[in-house]
């Protein structure tokens, strides 16, 4: 490719609403284009990027026995009302009628479009396993589109399914897709880890999300140095913390004026805050109220709440009217006397001695609240429903955890019998008896692998490629392109690094160099090849590592082996 036939158009600023450096690069080195809130056009270098991400996660798929189909984007509402998911999937859902007022959804997932492929073909066990993958655009309604590709309205997904007939052979394919995704992301160049995650609106059993370590990611990750174990904020297990047992003090109720935060009470009672009791009220879609109690120091765990009571998919923060129902009042809630609502309690706040709680009533706390005694256990559900905090012992070995931030890329999921019994999937067994499907699901984020890849690996002058996925492993650049002497020179190591299987391009621009220059920086390639005045009078061909800044020099006659060589190692 010539870079004067190259549809590249760069720029120096960024566009306003860009927050992340990804987008910004990526909008800057004529990636994308924006088209709508959310919604981007890939031009030809972010595209080659795309497709090469795209080739990498093909081989791994069908190294592991995948079969690459196509499914429709537009899903018959019956298949999501089949599920029970048409209602709990919300807004996110982008929806709309035929000319007919039939409903139809722009796929935001295919759970329910491959069991209703499956069930309707294959019928045996000796079937069995198969593991099917696609990878197209999908659709979610992002309420707040941002951060470029990180959270858009339109995105190119893979998603691979398996079936099988046992949890034996469910948990054999989750352990393939597994090891599949960690070769994707380590050819891509990435440091990433896989921690343990929510299954979140997928449902099923257990999971791990795959996440780029990034300072600019949205997930919170917990992770423990000594051992093996990492797992987002929102699924982190927690050990249970026990108080130093104390005598017991009888229950008593106090004034506590205007001390409607922790902070308030902590400083007006003149105790620790690890003496406190902490209330979060929230409605789910049925309009119940929902009380979560944890420890003063530390924070509620919305997943955990929703997740420990049956029937809630979503959670809202709860109304004044709802809590006054109750017989509560904001910021004095507590347990102790609480009118109709679900009670979850963190299991640590049961292991608490003489503690300060609310009294629900307007400026009255209760004071020396030993939860075990004073709670009504039929009442309450005891769960772990906190967020994880750097220094929590870790679950598996106990050392303090620490704490980073990444970028989800991927996620694989066990669903179990989830969609194959909601959606009658069944097969014949060896004893000709009908079972239903284990089955699995396995996603990946085209875009956001490469944005994430960009968070990764930048610098002041752009983007730092790994040449597995750079539009371009070199690029060849004449000082000056109307010297034809330079230009012609320039034209064979092109030839020659194309007959030698190298991704190159020419930029035969007649730009000034500068310009030339910013721009191999700014697009990343990888290693760039400088034909100028001194290499026709020395023979000597100038190279530029990307990553690391270094300059070489090589004979020309040497030079494309030796580019082979650094491409090796890049």
């Amino acid at each position: 490719m010539r870079a004067t036939q190259l549809y590249a158009p760069t720029l120096r600023e960024s566009p306003a609403e860009a927050e992340l450096i990804s987008h910004k690069l990526m909008f800057r080195a004529g990636f994308i284009r924006k088209a709508a809130g959310g919604i981007y056009s890939y031009l030809p270098l972010g595209w080659r990027t795309i497709k090469k991400i795209m080739q990498i996660i093909r081989e791994e798929m069908d190294a592991k026995g995948g079969q690459e189909i196509m499914m429709p984007i537009v899903q018959p509402a019956e298949l999501w009302k089949e599920s029970g998911r048409w209602s709990v999937y919300g807004d996110e859902m982008m929806r709309l009628k035929d000319r007919h007022g039939r409903e139809f959804a722009l796929g935001p997932t295919h759970e329910e479009m491959i069991t209703s492929l499956i069930r309707d073909e294959v019928r045996s066990y000796k079937q069995l396993p198969l593991l099917l993958y696609q990878m197209q655009n999908k659709y979610r309604d992002e309420i707040r589109p941002r951060f470029g590709l990180m959270r858009s309205r339109e995105f190119i997904m893979k998603d691979l399914y398996s079936f099988d007939k046992d949890v034996d052979g469910m948990n054999n394919s989750y352990e393939k897709m597994y090891d599949a995704y960690s070769r994707i992301f380590t050819r891509c160049g990435l440091k990433f880890r896989a921690v343990e995650a929510d299954n979140g609106a997928i449902g099923g059993g257990h999971s791990h999300e795959f996440t780029v370590l990034a300072p600019s990611g949205e997930s919170s990750i917990a992770y423990c140095e000594k051992c093996d174990y990492a797992a987002s904020d929102e699924k982190a297990e927690l050990k249970l913390i026990c108080a130093d047992a104390e005598e017991l003090k009888p229950l008593e109720k106090v004034s506590t004026p205007n001390c409607h935060t922790i902070e308030a009470v902590k400083n007006y009672l003149n105790v620790p805050i690890e003496k406190t009791i902490k209330a979060v009220a929230f409605m789910d879609d049925e309009e119940r109220l929902i009380v979560a109690f944890v420890r003063g120091d530390h924070e509620v765990n919305e997943i955990k709440v929703m997740n420990a009571v049956e029937g809630t998919n979503h959670l809202y923060m709860a109304d004044e009217k709802l809590i006054a129902a109750a017989n509560s009042c904001a910021g004095f809630m507590s347990p102790i006397g609480i009118g109709n609502a679900i009670i979850i309690v963190d299991q640590t706040v049961m292991e608490m001695y003489n503690a300060v709680a609310g009294a629900n009533e307007v400026d009255a706390h209760f004071i020396n609240v030993t939860p075990r005694r004073d709670f009504d256990a039929k009442k309450i559900i005891v769960k772990d429903i906190r967020m994880v905090q750097e220094g929590d012992p870790c679950p598996h070995c106990g050392e303090p955890l620490k704490m980073t931030r990444g970028i989800e890329v991927g996620q694989v999921f066990t669903l179990g019998k989830k969609y194959s019994e909601t959606l009658n999937a069944k097969f014949l067994d060896e004893d000709g008896l009908e079972k239903f499907f284990e089955m699995g699901c396995y996603g990946i984020g085209v875009g956001r692998t490469m944005a994430a890849a960009i968070e990764q690996n930048n610098d002041k002058d752009g983007i730092i490629w790994n040449k597995a996925i750079a539009p371009f492993e070199v690029v060849v650049v004449p000082v000056n392109a109307k010297d034809d002497k330079q230009l012609n020179l320039a034209e064979e190591i092109y030839n020659e690094l194309k007959t030698a299987g190298v991704d190159v391009l020419l930029d035969d621009r007649k730009e000034r160099a500068g310009v030339k220059f910013k721009d191999c920086d700014l697009i990343g390639y990888p290693l760039r090849v400088t034909i100028s005045p001194k290499t026709l009078d020395s023979g000597n061909v100038e190279i530029k590592i990307r990553r690391s800044g270094e300059f070489m020099n090589f004979a020309r006659g040497e030079c494309i082996s030796k580019i082979l060589e650094l491409l090796k190692t890049l």
